[in-house]
């Protein structure tokens, strides 16, 4: 079911989201050759429980098969797409890592992803981080009361197409609030004028996902971490908005 948010909920939703945004912030700003993903994980933790907040990954369950995500943050690395898992992996010059933040506080949460360079990095590289970052202005233009949600998920998919790269089509971003996950998905491909439609005070984490290379990806070992079937890079830009009558709320910017 589609919930539409009362102004109480979405005050508390933008309460998380600052949080999330101080996480993404502090991120940009220690990301450096050298650094290892966990001891990014630990720092990301640490903001989230100094203003009294949980992160909403770290023991996160999706099937019984698999095991609780045992992170704060996801961190992954050049080829890996989402749900990257914090360790020992020490960043180099010349990569790039996508760091995905959930908070949960006073019963909401709150979403959002970056890609950031580390150190200097290859042209297309830079292109594929703006890319994700421009498809996800592209579709949130038409995030607004009365559109479809297919019109937002083919402006991203064009934007990314007219750029030289590929959408990821298994993955998709979602409705939050009370649960991480809510209706309605959101595909980053798609068809205008079709789909749901969006109304005023839904909630949505919209997040383009891209490949430099094809669009098909593969399951690591680890049974979390997708990366991409051919090994070229990824990227993703998310944030948690707010359908209005016009231009979207955005929480986590």
């Amino acid at each position: 079911m589609i919930i539409i948010k009362s102004k109480r909920e979405i005050e508390l939703m933008k309460a998380a989201g600052e949080i999330v945004t101080m996480v993404l912030l502090k991120m940009q700003e220690i990301i450096v050759p050298g650094i290892k993903t966990l001891e990014l994980d630990k720092i990301a933790e640490e903001i989230i429980r100094k203003h009294d907040a949980i992160p909403s990954f770290k023991g996160y369950k999706t099937q019984d098969s698999i095991p609780p995500f045992p992170a704060s943050i996801c961190t992954s690395v050049n080829d890996e797409v989402v749900h990257g898992i914090p360790d020992d992996t020490l960043l180099n010059t010349g990569d790039i890592i996508s760091i995905d933040v959930g908070v949960y506080k006073d019963g909401v949460h709150a979403d959002a992803a970056r890609t950031f360079p580390v150190g200097q990095i290859s042209p297309i590289a830079r292109r594929l981080i703006d890319t994700a970052k421009s498809s996800f202005y592209c579709g949130i233009k038409q995030a607004y009361s009365g559109r479809r949600l297919g019109d937002v998920s083919y402006e991203i998919q064009h934007e990314v197409e007219e750029n030289g790269f590929s959408v990821v089509r298994e993955m998709v971003g979602h409705g939050i609030g009370h649960s991480l996950h809510e209706e309605p998905q959101i595909p980053n491909f798609g068809t205008r004028k079709k789909g749901v439609r969006l109304a005023r005070n839904m909630a949505l984490a919209i997040e383009p996902m891209i490949n430099s290379g094809g669009h098909k990806i593969t399951t690591k070992d680890n049974k979390w971490t997708v990366a991409t079937a051919d090994g070229s890079l990824s990227a993703h830009y998310e944030n948690t908005i707010i359908v209005t009558d016009n231009e979207p709320m955005i929480l986590t910017i």
